[in-house]
């Protein structure tokens, strides 16, 4: 209590220093750590109706609740839903891309808060685990995103933090440009649980910042289950949904 009146009571000085602006388009804001009111626009929250398999909005005047998307529906998902926090827009690639490659790791909270605000409630105590990082790769960007994301849910009350929860047993190329076919070969074996019995019988979120093609997350799922996991509910933050802009906004 005493370290956050400390903290409100700096907080003139800090701005006076470094005034506050918007992390997506450098605007000045009204408080530091805060989106300009074009940028908050731009971000497109995924509503209801929607997919109850991977939670795809439907729109207005899609289906009724309860209904499945045609996607789901051809091939279904191995997972147990997607709460992501927004979809894929301009803005939010912006705030992906200066959290993970500009380093300004003080994005996390505003992204997890996003995230937070869309994962469904659950009776039982869940498990955070963050979509891994090989080891060469965090050596060099120093920070996994997906395990500040996680860490920053962790903080707001959703549940218990496993960062190493899942492993990256060897290198994998970008994954841009490859079908899908390919991507789950280049994939294969690539991730494992570390404590197999850490997970039997548990609740998963699996947290990452971008949910693309998603074979990303199907391989650290289809791990996650082998290992016994109950269920596994991905946590993103940005959702590539480029078909479901327009039900969002």
């Amino acid at each position: 209590m005493l370290r956050r009146a400390a903290g409100e009571g700096i907080a003139p000085f800090v701005d006076l220093v470094y005034p506050p602006r918007c992390p997506a388009c450098g605007e000045g804001t009204g408080e530091q750590g805060g989106l300009c009111a074009i940028c908050w626009s731009d971000l497109a929250i995924p509503g209801n109706p929607s997919c109850a398999s991977c939670q795809r909005p439907f729109g207005d005047s899609g289906p009724a609740e309860g209904a499945i998307c045609a996607p789901c529906l051809g091939n279904p998902p191995v997972h147990d839903g997607i709460a992501a926090g927004t979809l894929y827009t301009d803005t939010s690639r912006k705030l992906v891309l200066a959290l993970k490659h500009g380093r300004r790791i003080a994005l996390a909270p505003l992204l997890a808060r996003l995230i937070a605000a869309r994962i469904p409630p659950c009776e039982e105590e869940r498990l955070l685990i963050p979509v891994p990082l090989h080891r060469w790769r965090l050596w060099q960007r120093g920070f996994n995103q997906a395990a500040l994301l996680a860490r920053e849910l962790g903080k707001a009350g959703c549940d218990r933090v496993v960062v190493d929860g899942l492993v990256r047993t060897k290198r994998t190329p970008i994954l841009g440009g490859m079908g899908a076919k390919a991507r789950a070969m280049v994939l294969g074996g690539a991730i494992a649980v570390r404590r197999p019995d850490a997970v039997k019988g548990r609740h998963i979120l699996l947290v990452d910042d971008v949910l693309t093609s998603g074979a990303t997350s199907t391989a650290c799922v289809k791990a996650l289950k082998r290992a016994g996991a109950k269920s596994v509910v991905i946590a993103c933050f940005a959702r590539v949904l480029d078909e479901a802009l327009d039900h969002a906004r």
